[in-house]
């Protein structure tokens, strides 16, 4: 039977970002936002190509720009992607080296909080860099090279952000778990992936309470034959189950270890991650991204829509475990050179006005949350940030669900006090990166939109017959081209079944995000939900 999406949303607030933010944006007007984007459509080899060579560090240019076939390829294969066959780098080298080479060393990559609240750390990008090679050492000396995959489960620390960018450097396979799965759901993924080194802490911190990491590792893997060894960063200075000859203490891994680690180059479509995500079904899918066109995406969609400039301190409060931490903080940030704000605990911990607190104290300028985080926040009412000063704020993002106009307007109007733009922005783990939002300095924003697509970025909202939905007429959003950063896979489908099955099914030849979405006369998507 025939089903059609309908929008009871009527919002005809508009905001346009101020001439003073606009002055200093990166893309200052909305002129300069069509022209770009009409050249990525009307020219995306010409595009892709010319980002990717000013934006990233290479070793060797690529031959070819882009491939792909959303139809499949002959008998044998499902719908397919490839950006910048031919080319070589390396992710790492792109995050850490180049900006200590450029002699931006000094500049801090990282202010940690930890949840106690007398725990913090400061990391240059020197620093940062020093670790990530002592840690790839450590890893290289453990057995792990190129193509190996490695499960990590820790709790919000930079060790994790290091775990994370020194398998980068080695051209491993990171498989990042949320600390707050189960060991089941640890079980699962390391069975799936067949991972043979895991990467854990004693314990870690969470609203107060103690998560035993550690005994949760060794409960999954008592069934994981693959596993060979265990690295454990200690955390709290607990007394764990160590197995000999499998298990080693992280500084006792690092201790030999020398601070350079060459960033050998690989091929563009080299795997850089899995990502789980069970989605609507029940078995985890594990979203398989490679290497230069997730970190392309990545590192433009922070530039610009989070209109990335030298002075800023970027928080993103997602974890690392979702594909929020690994693409705004693990990557796209850190790509760009960015000073990120890293915080291990609970939003309420100890006290409801903790992420205020933050930003007063570490003068956050760029706030991006979860719209599930801002609705709890508002509920708590007003006086809570109002006794905080949060001056230092220029731009305020959200993230996860659509946000509904109610809680954007409180942001705008109580964290934002009426003068941050506030982006929301709509994208998947399988498209790696933002996809559409509201270029701050350039389109106002309306409350409850997710605004314009990308650059290289074609999106249409489609009726269930395959044609196009008319101005405000709900229907099924679905991307018509290739970008950078989709998934190029899922871990062990090596013919790409369970892709064309999930994502190119429903409008063969065309990518079906699974949401719901109208577009309104000025071309402004709005997300109606799954």
């Amino acid at each position: 039977m025939s089903q059609t999406i309908h929008s009871s949303l009527q919002e005809e607030r508009v905001f346009s970002p101020s001439a003073e933010f606009s002055s200093q944006a990166v893309v200052k007007e909305s002129a300069t936002y069509e022209a770009l984007y009409e050249r990525s459509i009307s020219d995306p080899e010409g595009f892709w190509d010319e980002m990717a060579g000013s934006e990233l560090s290479w070793s060797k240019r690529w031959t070819e720009v882009f491939r792909h076939d959303f139809t499949g390829i002959g008998a044998t294969e499902g719908p397919y992607v490839s950006f910048f066959s031919g080319g070589e780098l390396n992710v790492s080298y792109n995050c850490l080296d180049r900006h200590v080479e450029q002699g931006r060393g000094e500049r801090v990559a990282l202010f940690w909080q930890g949840e106690p609240e007398s725990e913090r750390r400061t990391l240059t990008y020197r620093e940062l860099h020093r670790e990530v090679c002592r840690f790839a050492n450590a890893l290289k000396s453990l057995g792990v090279t190129k193509g190996a995959t490695v499960t990590i489960c820790m709790p919000m620390v930079p060790e994790l952000l290091i775990a994370v960018q020194a398998c980068a450097r080695l051209g491993a396979i990171h498989s990042v778990v949320f600390s707050a799965f189960s060991a089941e759901s640890l079980r699962s993924r390391i069975q799936d992936c067949a991972a043979s080194f895991v990467i854990t802490a004693d314990i870690g911190y969470h609203a107060g309470k103690v998560v035993e990491l550690k005994s949760k590792v060794d409960l999954a893997i008592a069934e994981c034959p693959t596993v060979t060894k265990v690295i454990v960063y200690n955390r709290g200075n607990t007394t764990v189950q160590m197995q000999p000859g499998r298990d080693i203490w992280w500084h006792d891994a690092i201790s030999p270890c020398l601070e350079h680690c060459s960033a050998e180059p690989f091929p563009a479509e080299t795997p850089l991650f899995i990502l789980y995500t069970s989605g609507s079904t029940g078995k985890p899918k594990g979203v398989l991204h490679t290497s230069a066109g997730y970190l392309l995406q990545t590192h433009l969609t922070f530039k610009y829509y989070f209109d990335y400039r030298p002075a800023d301190i970027f928080w993103c409060t997602a974890d690392i475990g979702w594909i929020t931490g690994h693409s705004y903080l693990a990557y796209g940030p850190l790509s760009n050179c960015a000073t990120c704000v890293m915080y291990e605990g609970a939003p309420t911990f100890p006290a409801a006005d903790r992420f205020w607190k933050i930003i007063e104290q570490y003068r956050v300028t760029i706030f991006y949350t979860a719209p599930t985080a801002i609705r709890m926040l508002m509920r708590l009412g007003d006086a809570l940030p109002n006794s905080f000063d949060l001056s230092s704020l220029r731009l305020l993002g959200s993230v996860g669900e659509p946000i509904n106009p109610e809680a954007w307007m409180w942001y705008h109007r109580v964290i934002g006090k009426e003068r941050c733009p506030v982006i929301d922005t709509w994208w998947q783990t399988e498209t790696g990166g933002v996809m559409i939002s509201t270029l701050p300095g350039a389109l106002a924003a309306k409350p409850g939109s997710a605004g314009r697509p990308f650059f290289g970025v074609a999106p249409k909202v489609l009726r269930e017959d395959g044609s196009e939905a008319g101005v405000n007429e709900g229907g099924s959003l679905v991307l018509t081209r290739p970008w950078p950063g989709m998934l190029r896979g899922v871990f062990g489908d090596p013919r790409n079944e369970i892709i064309a099955r999930t994502y190119f099914s429903k409008y063969p030849g065309l990518y079906f995000a699974g949401d719901g979405a109208r577009v309104d006369a000025e071309g402004y998507f709005w997300l109606l939900g799954r």
